[in-house]
């Protein structure tokens, strides 16, 4: 009988990346629904020293499979690996990361194991009556929230966005099982060659990490609207960001969008400039603890999810709002 949660866990580098951290204490929430255990599945090469974290932010056991052929990721060795973990253990719900490892990783799992794979979740729960997962996730270009069971296949399979579910909390005393798997991988599994692996260094905090966002929608008119925004954000130690239409014009570069087809936040603050709060993205942000809307349009749809709504003009309300908080800080009189 299938039983408990596994989480896929993705590291790079030897490092845990955020995204598995938030779905373990996902996972710990509905296992409690379902009074099941929460497995890590940790993949790489010398990566069991990991394990611990991984009990302290929710996991109970941790299956490793760690083997050479996995110090980078490569579709296939991964693919194998996970497959035999699914097959030898039963899980329920598996739950993977919808990053670009993620959205390689797991339907290439499902289909192996045929079973279902719901992409880019934005919501999970538990389906009192049937103990279902219900995996939520934008669809018809956003302009619906659909939500998916799988009923007659195991395991449950779902991809959920990084940034959508809280960091839980972490317990330095917790520890847990850890149990090493022999999946019967061999450096023969490699089938494609790793020639040079090049490392992009970040010149920007990824948005997804950041505490405060400034956003910048159609209404800033241009590439030269962001500028200002930047000045904002960086008084105020965030990082800019923008709607769709902003990428989309090229005024901005394509990893600062939040929304539907970017990226999914939950910033401490998120000042939204311009912006009229189309569906797809609220998706990406209306998870932020303090929304604060500046428009022209009083009737936007962002003004009315913001819990501060501003009404007027951008360019003339954010030079000044920068001015005052930086005379804020420095105790002068704006």
């Amino acid at each position: 009988m299938s039983k408990d949660i596994f989480v896929a866990v993705e590291q790079r580098g030897g490092t845990v990346q955020k995204v598995s951290i938030e779905l373990l204490g996902e996972a710990r929430r509905l296992a409690g629904l379902l009074k099941e255990s929460v497995v890590a599945v940790l993949m790489g090469s010398g990566v069991t020293e990991q394990a611990n974290l991984l009990h302290q932010y929710g996991a109970d056991r941790v299956l490793v499979v760690d083997h050479p052929v996995l110090a980078h990721y490569t579709t296939e060795p991964y693919a194998k690996a996970m497959t035999h973990v699914i097959r030898a253990y039963d899980p329920n719900i598996v739950l993977f990361g919808a990053t670009s490892i993620g959205r390689d990783l797991a339907p290439r799992v499902a289909g192996r194991v045929h079973t279902g794979l719901t992409a880019d979740c934005t919501s999970l729960d538990i389906e009192e009556e049937t103990g279902l997962l219900l995996m939520t996730r934008p669809a018809f270009g956003g302009n619906i929230m659909a939500t998916i069971v799988c009923k007659d296949y195991r395991p449950q399979m779902a991809t959920v966005r990084p940034g959508v579910m809280p960091l839980p909390a972490k317990e330095a005393e917790r520890a847990g099982l850890v149990e090493q798997v022999d999946a019967g991988l061999s450096m023969g599994d490699q089938n494609v060659e790793i020639l040079e692996i090049r490392a992009h260094e970040k010149k920007h905090v990824d948005i997804t990490e950041a505490k405060v966002l400034v956003s910048g929608g159609r209404g800033v008119g241009g590439p030269e609207g962001y500028v200002p925004l930047r000045e904002l954000a960086n008084v105020l130690g965030g990082e800019v960001s923008a709607s769709r239409v902003g990428v989309d014009s090229g005024w901005i570069e394509k990893d600062r969008q939040v929304g539907q087809t970017g990226k999914t936040v939950r910033p401490s603050l998120y000042l939204a400039c311009g912006i009229s709060g189309a569906i797809q993205h609220q998706a990406g942000m209306e998870n932020s603890e303090c929304i604060i809307a500046i428009n022209v349009d009083e009737g936007a749809p962002m003004m009315k999810l913001a819990d501060l709504g501003v009404v007027g003009d951008l360019n003339v309300i954010i030079p000044k709002l920068t001015e005052a908080i930086r005379a804020y800080r420095t105790g002068q009189a704006v």
